[in-house]
């Protein structure tokens, strides 16, 4: 249905229509979403869960991401609300980097067929990695809160845009580059910064999925199986996350940001998008 549904909207677009998704397809869409939700609302990384469950289903790579930031809406909606509901995350103090991080979102997936993101594919994986391994030689880095070492405004400002701009353009890592940013500038613990980062992605999240949609390359029935199962399991990571502490969330967090770090590097050595 939906993608008989999406068969009109796209075909002046030149994006590639699936054939329609059997019935079964949406039962594993949904658990996919419910592990994918609870892992990235402790640590990050998600989407190396959901997007390569969406493309393995045949559905075609512009539509697959589109799709995939349906349910990565739903999953940072659900996770920032739970967390905001405990008190680990201030929405009004976040809201400057919200809208900037929105905005820019919206640049970056506008200008994505403009620049070559070549570069970012050569650089970026190797830079997470040092950042991994730096907190790996810092065991005790981002247990507790510490006094930031940047305004939070100035904060919010430079990397709202700058965060958001990449997560809109290039997008992997994004999220466990807010949380690094989180801990070693606004002195924040593990959790309160996946609390907050969980924010940030939402807001460029929601900008993506409303560039995917303008151009009609979202499947809505895939999609809203995907987000009920992110929705969920988001909640439960959320509250696993409060309820277990930095020292839970620390490990877990290394292990996806290393988990991205090797996925892109691989990627980058073969050549790969």
């Amino acid at each position: 249905m939906a993608a008989a549904a999406a068969t009109s909207t796209l075909a002046g677009l030149s994006i590639p229509v699936p054939p329609d998704l059997p019935f079964w397809t949406y039962p594993v869409l949904f658990v996919t979403g419910l592990v994918a939700g609870l892992v990235d609302a402790v640590a990050g990384g998600g989407g190396l869960v959901t997007l390569p469950t969406v493309l393995s289903l045949g559905v075609p790579a512009p539509l697959a991401l589109g799709t995939n930031k349906l349910g990565s809406v739903c999953g940072s909606l659900s996770s920032t609300w739970s967390y905001a509901r405990r008190g680990a995350v201030d929405l009004r103090e976040c809201l400057p980097g919200f809208l900037l991080s929105a905005l820019g979102g919206l640049a970056g997936a506008c200008t994505v067929r403009l620049i070559d993101p070549g570069v970012l594919r050569q650089v970026i994986p190797w830079l997470l990695a040092a950042i991994v391994l730096f907190f790996v030689f810092r065991p005790r880095l981002g247990e507790t809160d510490r006094h930031h070492r940047m305004p939070p405004k100035l904060f919010y400002v430079v990397f709202g845009l700058a965060l958001g701009y990449y997560d809109g353009f290039f997008g992997p890592g994004a999220g466990a580059f807010w949380t690094i940013a989180f801990v070693m500038l606004l002195g924040h613990n593990f959790v309160k910064a996946a609390a907050h980062t969980k924010a940030m992605n939402l807001a460029s999240n929601a900008a993506a999925l409303a560039t995917f949609a303008w151009h009609g390359a979202v499947l809505v029935g895939p999609g809203l199986a995907l987000g009920a199962g992110t929705l969920l399991g988001a909640r439960f990571g959320s509250h696993l996350a409060m309820t277990r502490g930095a020292r839970f969330v620390r490990p877990i967090f290394l292990l996806m940001a290393s988990l991205v770090a090797l996925r892109l590097i691989y990627s980058s050595l073969a050549g790969g998008s």
